[in-house]
Order: C-alpha cells, then structure tokens, then sequence
C-alpha cells in the first residue's frame, strides 16, 4: 500500500535549499531513450520490452532490461495506462486517521481484496479535515486512480456528483454519504449501542454516561441519537446529563471521563464511543477501587487482556466489502447505489458487568 503524504520531496528540498540560500538540483531521471542506447536496440524494440510486447528475442530483451538496472530506469506505469486507455490499477483510500488502529485494518481488508483483483492501493489521511479530505481527493483523482473508498469527515459530498458521472466508481465506508448517489458500506451503529445499554440497565445502572467524537460525524450522531432512545425506553429521562462529546483522542476522552466522575452523583457505568476515546477512559479509571463500568465501541489489541467489554466488528471486512462493491461497479454494474449493513456483537469480558453500586 502506498500512503500520499500532504506535502512532496521535492517541497522539502525547496525549503532546505531556501534555508541554506543554495539552488536546488534535480537529477535527470533516466529516459527509455537511454535505455535504448546503451542495450545497442531502437527505441521501438526497448519500448516493446516495457509493454510486455511478444516478438522480441529473448536475449535482447535480457539486454534492455539490463541497461535498464544499471540507469535505474523506471518505466511510468501511469501514464503508459493513460495512452492506451487503459483503466489504471490504482485504488485510493481516503481515512480519517493513519495512527488508528481501526483505519488500518479498513485498509488491510480492502489491501488484500484488491491484491487478488490486480489492483493496488494508495491511500491518505485526512485527520478529520473536511478541507484537506477535498485536497486529498482532488490529489488521488488527479492520479487518476479508477475508485476510491472514502471514510469521511465530511458532511457534503454534492461536490464528488461529476466525478461520479464521469464514471469514477465511490464507496463511503463507516460513514454514510450526503448529497449523493454513492454505495457505502457501514456498521450497524444504532444496534450496537441499544445493545450497550441494555446490558448496562440488565446489570442495574440507571446513571450512564456516553463519551462521544466529533459532533459532526455521522457515526457519533447515530451513536447517541440511539443512546438517547433506548434511556427514554427506560424511563430515564434525565440522559443528556451524562452525555459528553469532542473526544476524538484519547487525552480529551480522559478529560471528560474525569470530569463526568467529578459529578455531586457521578454515572456508575460509561459507554465510549470509539477504541480511543475507550483508551482514554481506562487511563482516567486507573488506580480506582470502585470503577465504573465501562462498554467501549470497537474491539481493540489487549481488551481480552484488559478484561474490556466491547461491541466488535469487523473492520477487515468493512475494507474487504467496500472493495467488493468497486469491483463490481469496475465490471459495469449500474444498478442503484447500495447500502451495507454490518452487524455487531456484544463481548462481556468483566468491565461491562460490574453492578451498580
């Protein structure tokens, strides 16, 4: 997998070159013509070496392409695709955050998938920035990548309706798009959470927190749009007393959790609304004798071992589905956009079934 980082190496060598008042200098990348030159064939025959082209004699093919290691010349798969009209065999990857756990096992499942269809991934971070998530997509579709998977941050994707015209195949993972026609493929946020506070309410708690991200995002609106229902069922009315959010790292997760805690009549159970925001409340639980109970949305490395309640979900799989729907629009399928619903399962491992007190 490729990763587009927001600046260039040719960027930082400008700026290095403004510091120290010097030029900077370019090396020439080898040209085929080169090649051609220093293997004793014409340009024709070595350009028919890089295109997989039959007819051409084994030691001469040997030749060119020895030539080619010593220049260390590169062929441009890019635009040898874009002259022969070929679709190219790069797939964009747009994800909120690279240091994420969850983001990276989207794009391990989607890697693999497109690995076995020819295809690979170039992928970009957006960190929750609906301006710079535009900048990213411009750069991929510039690169002219044949789709892309998108996690966005983003509330308006009226703007992608060309390039989806153009026949640019899209799919929004994780979070649902706005404004257009686009397949997606998301978790079953309402379910998941109603689940959570079901469990919290079978073991006694009626003071539950729910520690939220970013207000904006589609999944942290379903999240305690569902929190809030399944309380009202319950005869609880007073919900939004407990409820937090703008915790998108764990550091503000931990200032929430301590702060819910510092409550005159604190919440007996919490419920987080993502791996981070869960790693931020354990670090604010630590060293109590009395923690609260605690259910963390997303399954994350050491729960088993930190004895953490979870609602899981298969993140591999979201990038694997995502894949599955490109592929099939690659194919030609022009039916209606589609949705996937994934499911998700409570796993009890201790934190989750501590009684109220």
């Amino acid at each position: 997998m490729t990763t587009l980082s927001g600046g260039t190496e040719r960027e930082g060598r400008d700026e290095g070159a403004a510091m120290t008042g010097h030029t900077p200098t370019e090396p020439n990348r080898p040209t085929l013509r080169q090649v051609a030159e220093l293997s004793e064939v014409s340009l024709k025959t070595a350009s028919r070496v890089f295109n997989g082209a039959q007819y051409v004699a084994p030691d001469t093919a040997a030749r060119v392409r020895a030539a080619a290691e010593q220049l260390g010349f590169r062929p441009n798969t890019i635009a040898r695709e874009l002259r022969a009209g070929a679709r190219s065999a790069l797939v964009g990857l747009i994800i909120g955050d690279v240091a994420n756990p969850f983001y990276a096992r989207i794009a391990r499942g989607a890697e693999r998938k497109l690995r076995a269809a020819g295809l690979r991934l170039i992928s970009a971070s957006s960190d929750e920035d609906p301006s710079l998530e535009r900048a990213l997509v411009s750069d991929l579709l510039e690169r002219r990548v044949s789709a892309m998977l998108i996690v966005s941050s983003e509330t308006d994707h009226g703007y992608l309706q060309a390039e989806r015209s153009l026949g640019t195949p899209l799919v929004f993972l994780d979070r649902a798009p706005h404004d257009i026609d686009a397949d997606a493929v998301v978790l079953d946020n309402r379910g998941g959470i109603t689940d959570a506070v079901h469990h919290l309410l079978r073991h006694g708690h009626r003071r539950i927190a729910f520690v939220g991200d970013l207000n904006r995002l589609p999944t942290h609106l379903e999240r305690v749009a569902a929190f809030e229902e399944a309380l009202a069922e319950a005869g609880i009315a007073d919900w939004n007393v407990y409820a937090r959010d703008g915790a998108h790292d764990a550091e503000a997760a931990e200032s929430e959790v301590r702060a819910l805690l510092a409550l005159p009549r604190p919440p007996t159970a919490l419920i987080t609304a993502n791996n981070r925001i869960t790693t931020g409340a354990l670090r604010a639980l630590r060293g109590r004798d009395q923690p609260p109970a605690l259910i963390g949305f997303d399954d994350f490395d050491l729960a088993d071992l930190l004895d953490v309640t979870v609602i899981a979900h298969d993140p591999e799989r979201m990038g694997e589905l995502g894949v599955e729907l490109l592929l099939d629009r690659l194919a030609g399928r022009e039916d209606p956009a589609r949705r996937v619903l994934m499911p998700t399962r409570l796993l009890p491992r201790g934190s989750g079934e501590r009684r109220a007190g």
